[in-house]
């Protein structure tokens, strides 16, 4: 066949309508179809009620409001208290785990035992699997006032103190102790792009700097951390589009006594739809799309940054 009736052949099949070519593809589309449903459902179907925080919704009183609950929110000290919260806890709580995982990753990398090196990473990696309801339970016990509370009464054994320190109800041990038991839950399980990058590590370059009389420490310096710090942007890039979106660590500690310190927005929704007598659901659905839109604007400059840094975004 020639030239001419190859690129015809091709021209023909490109002419076909999108009626043919659906019609053609159909067993594909059919496929498809129920992940299409279940998008579409979840995802988009809900969105529709972004509507409702241009209105005043108090159980059947429904009206137009405009901009009002959003002029309400912009003056509302408690939710830029939550939002100022909302930043801090998750920002250092980011860095706290980024960092600590890149410390355990590399003491994991140095470990010459196959035996404990799997042994460690396993009992690291099972807090992750625990439910944070259950890991707020533990901790609730272990740091009680009561004679059950293992801290207290292990520290005034030791005469350390002479009475119990309420842990989870003080202003300035709530952020610590917080920021420990996520370290304790998440940071095995943030070793394994650690360590997935250290295995990469071409063994030659640990031969060249033994033979060069590089020590340990050395190597670690100058072969292991420049190996891991392009992984370790690209992780502190695509979680800082994410800053906003925690609840679950925070709800199931947190107590009225330190919401100085522990509130953040979404903890606020929901105290304020859930735990108001009349709850105005469309002041909060603005609360929620005020959140969305610097989720938003936070996810395009991570998507910027991680073409700056890796040549492509993640978007």
């Amino acid at each position: 066949m020639s030239k001419t009736d190859n690129n015809g052949a091709g021209s023909r099949e490109n002419k076909k309508s999108l009626k043919q070519q659906i019609f053609v593809y159909r067993g594909f589309y059919i496929m498809f179809l129920p992940v299409l449903i279940y998008v579409l459902l979840i995802y988009y179907w809900p969105m529709l009620g972004v509507r409702y925080s241009f209105y005043s919704y108090k159980l059947r009183d429904i009206h137009w409001v405009g901009l009002d609950n959003f002029t309400k929110l912009f003056g509302e000290k408690e939710f830029w208290l939550a939002f100022k919260n909302t930043l801090e806890i998750s920002i250092v709580k980011l860095l706290l785990n980024t960092f600590v995982a890149v410390i355990i990753s590399i003491f994991l990398n140095e470990m010459v035992s196959m035996f404990c090196k799997k042994f460690v990473q396993t009992i690291i990696y099972l807090p992750h699997f625990m439910s944070y309801a259950v890991v707020a339970a533990i901790f609730t016990l272990f740091l009680s006032t009561s004679s059950t509370g293992f801290v207290n009464e292990t520290l005034k054994s030791w005469g350390w103190i002479s009475s119990s320190i309420d842990f989870l109800h003080s202003k300035t041990m709530w952020r610590p102790i917080f920021y420990l038991i996520n370290l304790w839950k998440e940071t095995g399980w943030g070793t394994v792009i650690f360590f997935a990058t250290l295995s990469g590590i071409n063994p030659e370059l640990y031969e060249a700097a033994s033979i060069d009389g590089a020590t340990r420490l050395q190597k670690i310096r100058y072969v292991t951390f420049p190996a891991l710090s392009n992984t370790i942007i690209i992780v502190l890039i695509l979680n800082l589009a994410k800053v906003l979106n925690i609840f679950e660590p925070v709800f199931v500690l947190y107590n009225s006594r330190v919401l100085e310190v522990s509130d953040v927005v979404s903890t606020y929704v929901y105290r304020k739809t859930f735990l108001t007598a009349v709850p105005d659901y469309g002041y909060t659905t603005a609360v929620g799309l005020f959140k969305s839109l610097v989720g938003c604007v936070l996810m395009l400059a991570s998507n910027v940054a991680s073409k700056k840094v890796r040549g492509r975004g993640i978007l």
